[in-house]
């Protein structure tokens, strides 16, 4: 993996004026087999994704994703919404580290994939079947340490979702919200405070919060 990495490293530095091939490097070097990058369910393979509409999070933006949030995860009883959850895979990472999950998505196809890989963990979580606006309100005042936001890149969904996660009061204090979006992809960030945005490739990985009174 070390070694892959290193190629990585090498590839984006070639790849840095053409990010279309370099994404495909990306999808190539990491995500032919998923897996678990820490935690209780280290080194488990999750399930292949047959499915193009599904865009899984590569194991390496994973690991620096979870290293980012390392201070969020401290100290225990974290709770953590996977919205657009597709394969389930940042979830089930959250799920690994001692933490509690809900899993959203409203297709059929991303929810019974994450169930699958959850079913193979012997792992226990909530999946839950609906739109973004329904899940929401259906979790209305359960608040969350963090929030992973990753819906489908040309739906322009993000705004939208922020403003509802607001509405419904679903956010901890403190807590943070973590979008992926395509790299050059600009987005209304709904009033929130902007903590960093660090770039992969062609997507990059925007953490926000809520600006404290």
């Amino acid at each position: 993996m070390l070694l892959c990495r290193q190629y990585c490293t090498l590839f984006e530095k070639i790849f840095k004026k053409n990010e279309i091939k370099f994404e495909r490097f990306l999808k190539i070097c990491y995500n032919i087999v998923m897996r678990v990058t820490a935690g209780k369910y280290k080194g488990r393979i999750l399930a292949k994704n047959p499915y193009d509409h599904i865009r899984p999070t590569a194991d390496v933006v994973k690991q620096a994703m979870f290293n980012k949030l390392a201070f969020n995860m401290e100290g225990g009883g974290v709770r953590v919404l996977d919205l657009f959850c597709g394969t389930g895979s940042l979830g089930i990472e959250a799920l690994s580290r001692g933490a509690e999950v809900v899993f959203v998505d409203k297709d059929t196809r991303s929810a019974n994939l994450t169930k699958t890989n959850l079913k193979n963990l012997s792992a226990n979580a909530i999946v839950i079947r609906a739109s973004f606006d329904q899940a929401l309100k259906k979790l209305s005042g359960q608040q969350f340490d963090i929030i992973f936001l990753d819906p489908p890149y040309k739906s322009g969904f993000y705004t939208k979702v922020l403003e509802l996660i607001k509405e419904y009061n679903v956010l901890s204090k403190d807590g943070v919200v973590v979008c992926e979006h395509e790299d050059k992809y600009d987005f209304d960030k709904a009033g929130y405070t902007l903590l960093s945005t660090k770039k992969y490739g062609s997507k990059s990985v925007t953490y926000l919060t809520l600006p404290q009174l």
